[in-house]
């Protein structure tokens, strides 16, 4: 079950597929909301790479917005 609610604290992250193994860059940590609006800050091309991880479960930012 998908952990919900705009203050939870989660990582948007980065995962590069260019790179040898998908390399991961944090982008920012914090309340989800907050998380959201940096995420929708980034470039289209940036934003196919981006994933919000909780405690309990990782999605991609375009299949969390579409959803």
């Amino acid at each position: 079950m998908r952990t919900t609610g705009d203050h939870i604290s989660v990582r948007l992250y980065h995962l590069d597929a260019e790179v040898e193994g998908g390399g991961a860059t944090t982008l920012f940590y914090g309340p989800l909301i907050d998380a959201l609006a940096t995420a929708a800050r980034e470039s289209a091309d940036v934003q196919e790479g981006l994933y919000i991880a909780t405690d309990n479960d990782v999605i991609a930012y375009l299949d969390l917005i579409e959803g």
